[in-house]
């Protein structure tokens, strides 16, 4: 009789940590970088961040931590074992109806005051906490019988919500009865496995130990289990900081500390993002055949014409057409059929400076973060694809400031200080007594911003000069002479003196392009606003969603040395 039992047997799966399995070592690591930075974008501060704060902040791979997962599953199982004991074990049917008895019977030994005694009944059978806590404020003396018997009748309450919710939350199948203070110590053990399953379970997925309660989990586990987790601990901070310093995050005292490392790689980061966005007959970033400095040979040529320089002669190809004319031999004698030109292609130098809005307006829908990301994306592609280009940063908010890039992460929205409906100020700044300090700050002030960027651009050597403008509407103050006038809502006067700057800039070949940016207050005014100022240096204006500023920015920042003639 042949054997007709099958091969094989039961085939275990481990579906969730395999041992044949482990990371490429070309993976690139998990981005500890930008989480860092984000953080200070939102919050402008540059205060270091702990190793908590930053592995918070990041998704490590738990494949990466030898032991991890078996450890995690095996103090899951246990925990779920305890409570499954628990639930099996006690019934709740019996407490509860303790808990309910025992209110009752002590809300009967209360005698309320004549004047209360209807709505304390009725507060009793209600059984509403926040009823008793008002009788007890309309109560003459708090050391009255009447009022310390409310006390204890409403902690007497608290219990039996606490059991009424122990019931209704877990499901007990058992037949031991329970006590009051037996059912309460229940329910914060099962409340308390509850949270650490929850961040076992976090950890297991992100590998974030320090997110674990210890001390909590001590209670419940044998110390060579605790032994276990502390050494994993252990080998995840050390993992951390190994990648910590590859992607430029100081560690010092206990804490990680930004280096220009960071900045470049989160700016880099930046940009791979804007630019994974071009279609693809977009994705060149060259400079197009344009009028301007630093001519630059291509490999493509041209048959030579009048006027071209001999200085970009293909002098291989040039002796070849003379040689197949005359046939071999000396002297070689070029003629002007021979000659052949390498194209050439101009790499024109352009000076910007962008002026950043800061003003109080800017905090809604953290429309600030999204112009600072804009500036740290602009500086990355200037830096990398134009080093000769000529680049300022303005912060722009009732005065304007020169900014650095390492400032920008800094910048925050100025505080509104005054909330008046209307505001008209006017302040001498040419006064010794008044400092900058005590005047708000939360306007602004768009002319003062283009005269600073008007001085900053005419010490440069370049006739392609612009302004990258990034507001939300109209200008709310302005200066004349030395005198700073803060004029809310948005006066005509204060228009005037910007759109006098606007021609000063357009008088020395100056461009103004205006990002407007959505805001709560927005109306056609700022609109038209723009659409003037724009006009008056033949700019342009761009109407972005704040969250791609950035991303409209850098665009057309390409797109413009593509084309600018100057």
């Amino acid at each position: 009789m042949t054997d007709k039992r099958l091969t094989g047997g039961i085939i275990h799966t481990y579906q969730k940590y395999d041992p044949k399995r482990f990371p490429d070592p070309t993976e690139p690591p998990p981005d500890l970088v930008s989480p860092a930075l984000n953080h200070m974008m939102y919050y402008g501060s540059m205060r270091e961040l702990t190793e908590e704060e930053l592995a918070r902040a990041i998704h490590l791979d738990p494949s990466q931590i030898a032991g991890l997962g078996p450890s995690l599953d095996a103090l899951m199982a246990m925990l779920e074992e305890r409570k499954r004991h628990i639930l099996e074990t006690y019934e709740t049917d019996g407490v509860r109806k303790k808990a309910r008895r025992r209110y009752h019977d002590y809300a009967k030994q209360i005698k309320p005051p004549r004047r209360l005694k209807e709505f304390f009944h009725q507060a009793v059978r209600e059984e509403q906490i926040y009823d008793l806590e008002r009788i007890w404020y309309k109560a003459d003396d708090d050391h009255s019988p009447f009022a310390q018997g409310l006390v204890q009748l409403i902690d007497r309450l608290g219990d039996k919500y606490e059991i009424d919710e122990l019931a209704a939350k877990y499901h007990f199948t058992g037949r031991t009865s329970l006590t009051i203070p037996e059912a309460l110590e229940i329910k914060a053990e099962l409340e308390k496995i509850d949270e650490l399953l929850k961040q076992l379970e976090e950890a297991r997925e992100t590998a974030q130990i320090a997110i674990i309660d210890m001390e909590a989990l001590s209670e419940f586990t044998q110390p060579g289990d605790l032994e276990t987790l502390s050494q994993l601990q252990k080998q995840v901070r050390d993992l951390l900081r190994e990648m910590a310093d590859q992607q430029g995050l100081e560690f010092s005292k206990g804490q990680f500390k930004l280096t220009p490392k960071a900045y470049r790689l989160f700016q880099s980061r930046i940009l791979e993002r804007i630019f994974s966005e071009l279609q693809a007959s977009r994705t060149g970033r060259h400079s197009g055949p344009v009028v301007g400095e630093g001519a630059v040979e291509l490999p493509s040529t041209k048959p030579y014409e009048f006027g071209d320089s001999v200085s970009n002669m293909d002098i291989t190809q040039s002796f070849t057409n003379a040689i197949l004319r005359d046939g071999p031999g000396l002297p070689i004698r070029l003629k002007s059929d021979d000659l052949v030109i390498h194209k050439t292609q101009n790499s024109p130098k352009c000076a910007t400076t962008v002026l950043m809005d800061m003003s109080g307006s800017m905090r809604y829908e953290g429309q600030y973060v999204n112009v600072k990301q804009m500036g740290l994306a602009l500086e990355a592609l200037i830096r990398g694809e134009f080093p000769g280009d000529y680049l300022q940063f303005i912060e722009m908010y009732t005065f304007a400031k020169p900014r650095t890039t390492g400032e920008i992460v800094e910048l925050m929205p100025k505080p509104v200080t005054i909330f008046d409906p209307v505001v008209r100020l006017k302040v001498d700044m040419s006064d010794e007594k008044i400092s900058e300090q005590v005047v708000p700050p939360h306007f602004t002030n768009i002319q003062h911003a283009l005269q600073l960027s008007r001085h900053f651009l005419a010490s440069q050597d370049t006739p392609n000069r612009q302004i990258i403008l990034i507001t939300d509407g109209l200008p709310t103050a302005h200066f004349e002479g030395e005198m700073l006038y803060l004029l809310y809502p948005p006066d005509p006067q204060t228009e005037a003196a910007t759109m006098r700057e606007a021609h000063l800039c357009q008088r020395e070949g100056i461009t103004i392009n205006i990002f407007l940016i959505p805001s709560w207050s927005q109306s056609s005014e700022d609109i038209q606003f723009a659409h003037r100022l724009a006009e008056a240096t033949q700019g342009r204006v761009f109407f972005t969603a704040g969250r791609d500023l950035d991303r409209y920015v850098v665009w057309d920042y390409v797109s413009h040395r593509r084309d600018i003639i100057g």
